[in-house]
């Protein structure tokens, strides 16, 4: 599996927090969760409230359910922690939605939720059902220009796609996941501004989708502080903004 190392962003060192930031999360079924799930979410949440707390941030988005796999919709509110804030819970993210169905919405989501920092994890599902690798770099740059025409600040983090247990047996599969990841770190390195950066996080340290995933595509509790963890210090790293990621050692 090839690992994808942190782009560096042109901006400078320190993004200014002066000012609550106002955080958006955008995936697919990795993000959303189902019914009993934890979710990276709520683990970014409590990074968040550990290093940016006492007004320094929001959690914005229009949705907030998880997925019910029994009803075959988002209908459930049962996260694995009934005390997770119902406004951290916000998000944009969909089950079998992908940079396909977000670039469209975005630009929408973000003038009404006024979001600062887009955290996103997309690709998989379009690469699987969709679209190729050239065709998904292409809607995920639509997605980065289309968030700019609502905020032109807009700061992104972007997780890079994660082969799933397919990639196990199905060669092509794995090779286009290779590709869109290689794409979309050009895509990151042409489209990172001062005003408006761009960054690429690593590939989750550690991360194997046979004990962080329940089936081998999503993540259950470790495979959700290593996702958390990847994008909270991608922006630790580049921006000195909030802390390193603590989470996995206060699980451990």
């Amino acid at each position: 599996m090839a690992q994808v190392s942190t782009v560096t962003s042109q901006a400078e060192g320190v993004i200014r927090h002066d000012v609550a930031m106002r955080f958006l999360f955008v995936g697919d079924s990795m993000t959303v969760g189902r019914a009993g799930d934890f979710t990276w979410r709520y683990r970014m949440w409590q990074h968040l409230e550990a290093t940016l707390g006492d007004g320094g941030y929001a959690i914005t988005g229009p949705r907030t359910e998880l997925y019910d796999t029994e009803a075959n919709a988002p209908l459930s509110h049962a996260y694995g922690d009934a005390a997770f804030p119902a406004p951290a819970r916000r998000h944009l993210a969909g089950w079998g939605e992908g940079w396909l169905h977000m670039a469209p919405v975005i630009a929408d989501t973000v003038t009404e939720t006024r979001a600062d920092v887009l955290l996103v994890s997309l690709g998989l599902i379009d690469l699987g059902f969709y679209t190729d690798s050239t065709q998904t770099a292409a809607n995920a740059r639509a997605f980065i220009t289309a968030a700019r025409t609502a905020n032109p600040r807009i700061k992104l983090v972007l997780l890079p796609v994660i082969p799933n247990i397919r990639a196990e047996t199905d060669a092509p599969f794995a090779a286009e996941c290779d590709r869109f990841n290689t794409l979309l770190a050009k895509a990151v390195a042409d489209l990172d501004t001062p005003g408006s950066p761009v960054l690429l996080a690593s590939h989750p340290t550690d991360y194997d989708i046979h004990t962080d995933t329940y089936d081998g595509t999503h993540p259950g509790p470790t495979g959700e502080h290593r996702l958390a963890g990847a994008l909270a210090d991608a922006m630790h790293q580049a921006w000195n903004l909030g802390g390193p990621y603590a989470g996995m050692l206060a699980a451990a």
